[in-house]
């Protein structure tokens, strides 16, 4: 991976000026993906963790790679069937762009979230969505928790959870991204399993 120019054609390209030219390479070890920065200029870090230059870095699933101080985000996980690589979310900050997307804060007593000063109210789902991803912040949010809590009024199956679909989560997931902005909440979707709201030092 690294910056693409006439004379340099990464397997991953980018067009930032911050991300070297040859700035990092994931390789596949045994079983494992294993990173390594290739001495890029403005570094590279997994988790919010710098990256030795030239040092191996045994990727797992949801970890998240930045590259050049965050103007590049990744979320890196192994397709379960075929143990290929997948990464999802990829953003890449434009240069002219301010990384700041502006304040965001929560009144939870009100409903509300504060986008740039633009007031949003909750619905009754988002809040106790979003309330339950905050006090966990940086943690997986199980399916089984969400069910339990955001449709704790739902009648309860068999398997002692509220009947709900797997839709019905994404469908709220779909939304909360569509009426805050999907830059408000960095919510990770982990196949399966749930939900993780990662903190943003930008906010």
């Amino acid at each position: 991976m690294g910056r693409g120019t006439k004379d340099n054609a990464p397997g991953i390209a980018f067009t930032n000026i911050f991300v070297s030219r040859h700035h990092l390479s994931i390789r596949q070890e045994g079983e494992k993906a294993v990173l390594y920065d290739l001495g890029s200029r403005h570094g590279s870090e997994v988790n919010g963790v710098p990256v030795i230059p030239h040092a191996p870095y045994v990727l797992e699933n949801n970890d998240r790679i930045q590259l050049a101080r965050g103007t590049i985000i990744m979320h890196f996980s192994y397709a379960s069937a075929e143990q290929t690589l997948e990464f999802e979310s990829i953003r890449e900050v434009p240069e002219a762009e301010e990384r700041e997307i502006g304040q965001v804060s929560i009144l939870w007593e009100k409903r509300e979230c504060q986008v740039d000063g633009r007031k949003i109210p909750m619905s009754e789902k988002e809040f106790l969505l979003l309330r339950l991803l905050h006090q966990h912040m940086n943690r997986l949010v199980t399916i089984a928790e969400i069910k339990s809590i955001v449709w704790h009024d739902r009648t309860w199956g068999t398997d002692g959870l509220p009947d709900v679909t797997a839709d019905e989560i994404n469908a709220l997931m779909y939304r909360i991204r569509k009426k805050y902005g999907k830059d408000t909440f960095q919510i990770t979707s982990v196949r399966g399993n749930g939900y993780i709201l990662e903190s943003d030092p930008n906010h």
